[in-house]
């Protein structure tokens, strides 16, 4: 352990506690965080492509997680190490930003890392590699902007868009109903979509889920799903032409803020309070029907009495509905959302065609449907499956097509998947490298060859030889100067890309290799670590 001395020859402590703390500087430092990286990035490498494997993760309370979404994997184990934590995050920007690609960006910053290791061992510095990377990066982003191509839909012809969200769909353990989960998401994304100004709030889309029935049961609800039924059980099940008064205030008497109590001494004071109480809620009651309403829904809950009014006036209601429903079944429906009863008026309540309860096998569980609203602006996705583990999955994998749909509305180009556009970037890096001079040269060359590390985990995992199959696509390619050819991982006899309808959008691809590309300089430029002992 090194000391600093003063001027008096006294030693100073630069660090607190230093003689606690273990330290890694150099290059010792970097092979350790290279291969924290790497451990990460092994983990996911399997569960990369349409045959990729799932991985089961159990949580601190025992809630099991099956997937194979890189982004859920990586949220749900517990890393410790400081550089694999950063891997993590680089998955969870891809997915905030993106939402697919998620597993594919970790895999390639893990070749980058591997690739970045033997440069090391040569000799060049982890400067120059960085650089190298940088350069090779921008080759390889220019490149996907030169081959993509455009496709041009609207609201009646959307099968490109159902084609490019099935390829996300094809990785996921949904992928036997991937052509109507597909259509589901893109029939929603187009549904709130502004295609104007080329925008997509997600936020209008409602993922719900309920456990039984089949996965082909999932349902395009053009309303709201609320997880609620009527608060009374005589109660109309079905209202048309409702006009819904959204209430966030509770349906009883007004309490004063202050500390107070009643004194009671008389049986007669008792009745007039009571008497009082009802000639409230009869009032309340009385001022819904006035303004036209034929459906309350409130926040909070009502009392038992309010509750019996309610049903002996006609008029239907439910309880204890969540403010993010109320916010959407306000959009949906054109109302607006009442904070006190005084402000209830015609004009603010919503209107919706067809309110109605629907109850679910043998159990007592029914949900209450908003259909046919005044502002088709808000949908929700209605998931059915065996368990609870295939409905988180699917949400999860519904979220992932719901993206790609919002990427492609934004920006309409396509770059092939099957790591054809991994292999044509690999070539035009390749090719790109003798134009540099410098060291760089062996740094850009060795970004080339991690890109091929894709197309080989995609081949690896559909049970093919990895080194044979890559080779003799990348000649096909060279041969014909067509950058459509990738792997053939479902085994349909082609590897053309465009035959199989294996798309993927360039904004997500380019945001993968540049995402990676960052992750790898930060931590190509760490060379000191210090930590607390363990001991």
């Amino acid at each position: 352990m090194a000391l600093a001395f003063d001027e008096f020859g006294r030693p100073f402590i630069i660090l607190r506690e230093q003689d606690q703390k273990t330290r890694l500087r150099g290059i010792d430092a970097q092979k350790a965080n290279i291969a924290a990286g790497k451990a990460v990035a092994r983990i996911l490498r399997s569960s990369l492509g349409p045959k990729g494997m799932d991985k089961m993760l159990q949580g601190p309370d025992g809630d099991v997680t099956i997937s194979n979404d890189g982004a859920t994997i990586l949220e749900q184990m517990d890393v410790d190490n400081q550089i694999a934590k950063l891997m993590v995050e680089l998955s969870r920007s891809q997915d905030y930003e993106i939402g697919d690609g998620t597993t594919g960006v970790v895999v390639m910053a893990g070749a980058l890392l591997e690739q970045a290791e033997r440069q090391l061992d040569r000799g060049i510095h982890p400067i120059r590699i960085a650089e190298g990377y940088e350069m090779a990066s921008r080759v390889a982003v220019e490149h996907l902007e030169r081959i993509a191509q455009k496709f041009e839909f609207d609201v009646n012809n959307y099968e490109p868009l159902v084609q490019t969200c099935m390829t996300t769909l094809s990785s996921k353990i949904v992928n036997r109903c991937k052509r109507s989960l597909a259509e589901i998401a893109v029939k929603a994304v187009l549904a709130v979509a502004d295609l104007e100004r080329r925008d997509v709030n997600l936020d209008l889309i409602k993922v719900e889920g309920k456990v039984g029935g089949k996965l082909e049961d999932t349902e395009l609800i053009y309303g709201i799903l609320v997880d609620k039924d009527m608060s009374h059980p005589q109660m109309p099940k079905q209202i048309e032409d409702a006009h819904i008064a959204i209430l966030t205030c509770p349906f009883e008497p007004p309490k004063p803020k202050t500390k107070h109590k009643v004194d009671i001494d008389t049986v007669e004071k008792f009745e007039t309070l009571r008497k009082q109480e009802q000639q409230y809620f009869d009032e309340m009651v009385q001022k819904c029907k006035d303004v036209g309403a034929t459906l309350v829904i409130c926040q909070w809950g009502f009392d038992d009495e309010a509750n019996h009014l309610l049903m002996h006036r006609n008029l239907p209601a439910v309880r204890w509905v969540g403010g993010v429903e109320l916010e959407l079944i306000a959009i949906a429906t054109g109302g607006r959302i009442v904070p006190r009863f005084q402000e209830l008026t015609p004009e603010k309540l919503g209107k919706a065609g067809m309110v109605r309860e629907k109850s679910f096998g043998t159990t007592k569980e029914r949900m209450l449907y908003i259909e046919h609203c005044a502002n088709s602006k808000a949908v929700t996705i209605f998931i059915r499956g065996g368990n609870k583990m295939m409905i988180e999955e699917t949400k999860r994998s519904i979220h992932d097509a719901l993206c790609v749909a919002r990427n492609l509305i934004r920006n309409n180009s396509i770059v092939y998947g099957g790591g054809a556009a991994e292999i044509t970037c690999s070539l035009a890096v390749d090719a790109a490298a003798d134009k540099y001079p410098g060291v760089e040269q062996y740094a850009i060359r060795a970004f080339a060859e991690a890109l091929d590390s894709v197309p080989m985990a995609l081949a690896e995992n559909s049970g093919l030889q990895p080194i044979e199959t890559l080779s003799a696509v990348k000649s096909q390619q060279i041969k014909e100067n067509i950058p459509f050819y990738g792997i053939d991982c479902n085994d349909v006899g082609t590897n053309d890309m465009r035959e199989q309808n294996v798309f993927e959008t360039l904004i997500g691809k380019q945001q993968q290799i540049l995402l990676a590309t960052q992750v790898v300089k930060m931590i190509l430029k760490i060379d000191d670590v210090i930590s607390n002992s363990e001991y």
